[in-house]
Order: C-alpha cells, then sequence, then structure tokens
C-alpha cells in the first residue's frame, strides 16, 4: 500500500510525463486500418523537462529537476488478405527533489507487439499476438527513512502469446478476442524471486498460466464537434483469466488517454492507467515481508502534463 501510493504522488508531481498511450499507438492502429499493400513504417519521439528553483523563499518548498522521454516506433505491413503490425514503445523518467537527493525514477515502461492476421471477412480476421512487457532499471520504493528494491529489469516480464479473432469494423475500433492465450511472468532476480514477488513461487523465476485474453482499443482523433477538433482520444483495455487457477480473479488493464493539442509540436495531455493482478501483492500487514494476510489491490496512476512530442 505505502509503494503503491507513493508512486502515485511522486509521478503526479512530475507534470512533464507523458502518458502511455503514446501517439504511435494511435497511429499504429489508423495505419493498420488502411487498404493499401506493402510496409507503413513511423516513429514518435517525445521528451519534456521540468525545473523550480526557490532562493530564501519564505514560503517553502525544494528545488527540482525532472526529464522524461518516450520512443514510439511502429511497422506495418499489409498484402491482399495478410496484415502484420508491430509496435515497440519505450519510456523512461526521472526526477529530484533538493540539492541533497538522488534522483528517483518516475517511469519505465518497455513493450513490444506483433500481430499477424489472415482475413475471413470484411471486418473479421484470425489472428496471432505476441507480446512482451517489461522495465529496463530497477524500481524502488522510496520510503520516508530508506528505499527497498521492488522491481528490476525482467522482474517482472510479461510473455504472452495469444490466437484468435480480431474484429475491425472501422479505423478508430477493434477488438481481439483469444480464446487459446498463453500467459508467462519472469522474475529473474534471486532476491524477488527468493521472495515470491509478482506471484512466482518463492525461488523459482517463472510461472505459467493458460486462460483466455480480450483486447479492445478504440482511437478517435477527427472528432467533427467544435469543441473537440483539437482533441484526441485512445483508450486500450486487456483482459486475461487464467482457465487452471481461479478464473474468476479476471487480470485487467486499462489505459486512457487525452490530448489536446495545442500546436504542431506542443499538446496537453491526460493519461490513466488502471490495473489488478490478484497475483500482485502489496504489504497490507505492515509487516514488510509480503506474505500470508496481504493482499492485491487496485493500482492507479494519472498524470497531467504538457508535452513536445515530434512524429515522423
Amino acid at each position: 500500500m505505502k509503494r503503491f501510493f507513493v508512486t502515485i504522488v511522486v509521478t503526479s508531481l512530475f507534470l512533464g510525463a507523458i502518458g502511455q498511450v503514446t501517439e504511435g499507438e494511435t497511429t499504429l492502429r489508423k495505419q493498420s486500418s488502411t487498404t493499401d499493400d506493402g510496409w507503413k513504417k513511423g516513429a514518435v519521439l517525445g521528451v519534456n523537462m521540468s525545473q523550480s528553483s526557490l532562493t530564501n523563499w519564505a514560503a517553502g518548498g525544494l528545488n527540482s529537476f525532472g526529464v522524461n522521454g518516450l520512443a514510439s516506433v511502429f511497422a506495418n505491413y499489409k498484402h491482399e488478405k495478410i496484415t502484420w503490425d508491430n509496435s515497440l514503445d519505450m519510456g523512461y523518467g526521472i526526477l529530484r527533489q533538493g540539492a541533497n537527493t538522488d534522483f528517483i525514477k518516475t517511469d519505465d515502461k518497455f513493450d513490444f507487439a506483433s500481430k499477424f492476421g489472415l482475413q475471413a471477412t470484411k471486418s473479421l480476421y484470425y489472428a496471432a499476438l505476441l507480446n512482451f512487457k517489461t522495465q529496463m532499471t530497477e524500481g524502488k520504493n522510496y520510503g520516508a527513512t530508506d528505499t527497498v528494491k521492488i522491481s528490476n529489469l525482467l522482474a517482472p516480464a510479461y510473455l504472452l502469446t495469444a490466437i484468435g479473432l480480431d474484429y475491425k469494423p472501422n479505423n478508430y475500433f477493434t477488438a481481439f478476442f483469444a480464446p487459446v492465450t498463453g500467459k508467462m511472468t519472469i522474475v529473474n532476480d534471486t532476491e524477488l524471486s527468493n521472495k515470491g514477488a509478482f506471484g512466482v513461487t518463492p525461488g523459482e523465476t517463472l510461472k505459467s498460466e493458460f486462460g483466455g485474453y480480450l483486447r479492445a482499443a478504440f482511437t478517435k482523433n477527427d472528432f467533427t464537434s467544435e469543441w473537440l477538433k483539437n482533441v484526441s482520444l485512445a483508450t486500450k483495455l486487456d483482459l486475461f483469466s487464467n482457465y487452471l487457477d481461479r478464473p474468476q480473479n479476471v487480470d485487467v488493464s486499462w489505459e486512457t488517454m487525452i490530448v489536446f493539442k495545442l500546436n504542431k509540436y506542443i499538446s496537453v495531455n491526460l493519461n490513466t492507467h488502471l490495473i489488478y493482478d490478484a497475483d500482485i501483492l502489496f504489504d497490507t500487514t505492515g509487516d514488510g515481508v509480503i506474505g500470508v494476510g496481504d493482499k492485491s489491490l487496485v493500482q492507479f496512476k494519472e498524470i497531467l502534463g504538457v508535452g513536445f512530442l515530434y512524429k515522423f
């Protein structure tokens, strides 16, 4: 509980953070719906900095400096009835408060997805999906007196493979349903695996699950209303149920990004990310150890910021 709310507070303070449902993913979905054959490639790069300096400031406060960046690339292929969509989203952010403190992490993401489809009808595709997610550096719980490692590179990492049907009725909505899905959780860190972090058996590095998966995505950046002509909306919902163990405990990941474009490069954005995973436990008993009596909780992140984006 403590590390969750500390992370939320720190992240919200850093207004320069750029949302995880990136414009690159928006472009990917828009491009993949076109009828033109061949490869379509592109990228979105973003960077933002925030800084405050106080000298003899009677109201009090701390100097601070933060920087956040993202890179989102896509490469999509279409030929007759075949489609192949690939995307890679990366983000990283750091923040420093006060002159004698270290930088702390505010963002860390590596997300690769590849989806192959074969058209069955006008709006329906037979499809297979591969998705790999992890982070790039060590993550810590920044407490009042100490810091505790709670994650690391490949700890966790999630590898998901799915076979199912992809429904694309138009250029702004898709729904991929896979009744045959394998999900693997990797905790490649001895300290964390010994604690049984992220649902693995203590001392093990892998946890395998088999179940059903649903990914629904809605993207709209061409609203006809005069009030919404500079607004873009992208939202993505992922649901996974493990057939073999407590199938009623559905893993949820719901990301939403609302962007208001001030001009070609500058935009104001609001990003939210809700996560629920029954296998991720929080120290609700307050004994400093994740174990019996601790509970899974709804995780929620909200970021409001002004960002610089360049698309090519």
